[in-house]
């Protein structure tokens, strides 16, 4: 019992180690002894212990003390590990490896009609991604260790089971299951699309630090993830951030969900999509959302009046958040991003307007400016993270 004990002591020691010498790089031993409260001799074995596992270097400086010998400074060692997120959607694959240090190493977007393929195909893709990415030269002798794959739907996080995702056509897809097949020990996490979006605007976005924070996806569906003092909201059952399925009209057309009215079917990119180009086929999302941003740019009416009526939708959604949260921020992600021209001042008007709070509570509603990549970057950032919370083993 004195070994697990003691062993279970120095993992907790070792990260917090690890977490000052994150937040207060360049930092010598002394430093990081004054800010953890150990000795100055426990905190040079688990230096050393760190530096050993490729986790923690000395930058080669030296701290300007007034008394006693200069302390060699210490950093994070952003060349021996990294940790890779993707994340699959209806029309591609995005993929994003990062350092110690959440440093961008690779970035890959890959189209992929993943509800065709279905979860099986999917799942070997993201196996196939895994390997091309880990055989990149920027990856070339990292250890992984961890790896993240974000879906818009429902998780089970714990078991890493899609109970559902609608518009992939997913249920019950035991998907971490199939993805830790391909991989030797490394550990996997699927989570929401949405929540690992949020976790990305949070630390990287134009709205980073906001600790009351909503994320809207912006892709065939509208999913939400919500932060609260900077803590993702899952609710009692894992649903909190459907909002893409608040009715917002009765009488309006039918939603993938098999309901009426709800703000993805009236603001979702596929809504959007079927209005302002009225016959196209719906496979190359991205090709089509172009299209409008150029019929847009030329002042096509019927395509500027289908954008300021999903404006409208999106703001009285973001007017329920404010009701609801009272979030600092709202930021659309995906593809109401190259739309945001046009969807923003129709939504931030609707947002003020049905407000309960005075100025909509002081919430901001931007466009992000992550790209396709934020749930993914955000996954391989929640990994990196993990090191330091106890989610995930150090490695060794």
């Amino acid at each position: 019992m004195e070994r697990v004990s003691f062993q279970t002591v120095r993992e907790t020691n070792l990260r917090s180690v690890l977490g000052t010498v994150r937040e207060s790089a360049p930092c010598s031993r002394a430093a990081v002894a004054a800010n953890t409260g150990l000795n100055k001799t426990t905190v040079s074995s688990l230096v050393a212990d760190l530096m050993e596992r490729g986790l923690v270097r000395e930058t080669g400086e030296t701290s300007q003390r007034r008394v006693g010998r200069p302390g060699v400074l210490l950093a994070l060692d952003d060349r021996s590990v990294a940790a890779v997120g993707l994340e699959v959607n209806v029309d591609y694959l995005s993929v994003v490896a990062v350092d110690l240090l959440n440093r961008g190493l690779v970035e890959r977007h890959v189209p992929l009609d993943a509800r065709a393929e279905g979860a099986e195909e999917c799942a070997r893709r993201i196996s196939e991604a895994l390997r091309e990415v880990a055989g990149d030269p920027a990856l070339r002798g990292r250890r992984l260790v961890g790896v993240s794959v974000a879906v818009p739907g429902l998780i089970d996080v714990p078991s890493g089971v899609v109970t559902r995702a609608p518009n992939l056509g997913w249920r019950d897809v035991p998907l971490g299951d199939l993805v830790r097949g391909s991989l030797d020990g490394v550990p996997v996490l699927v989570d929401n699309d949405a929540d690992l979006g949020a976790m990305a605007e949070f630390r990287f976005g134009p709205c980073a630090g906001i600790p009351d924070l909503v994320y809207l996806t912006g892709e065939v569906g509208i999913g939400a993830g919500v932060l609260t003092g900077g803590e993702l909201v899952r609710g009692s059952g894992g649903w909190a951030g459907e909002v893409g399925h608040l009715e917002l009209e009765p009488n309006g057309p039918e939603c993938s969900c098999g309901r009426r009215g709800c703000l993805e079917a009236l603001a979702g990119v596929g809504a959007i999509l079927r209005e302002a180009l009225p016959g196209s086929s719906g496979g190359d999302v991205a090709g089509l959302v172009a299209s409008t941003v150029e019929r847009a740019e030329a002042g096509d009416p019927t395509t500027l009046g289908v954008l300021e009526r999903a404006g409208e939708w999106l703001g009285r959604a973001v007017a329920v958040l404010v009701n609801v949260v009272n979030p600092g921020a709202v930021v659309l992600g995906g593809y109401f991003v190259p739309l945001a021209p046009w969807l923003l001042p129709r939504c931030r008007e609707a947002a003020l307007a049905r407000s309960f709070a005075p100025d909509a509570g002081g919430c901001r509603v931007e466009p992000s400016d992550l790209g396709m990549s934020a749930a993914a970057r955000g996954g391989a950032a929640v990994m990196i993270h993990s090191l330091e919370t106890g989610d995930l083993p150090l490695p060794r």
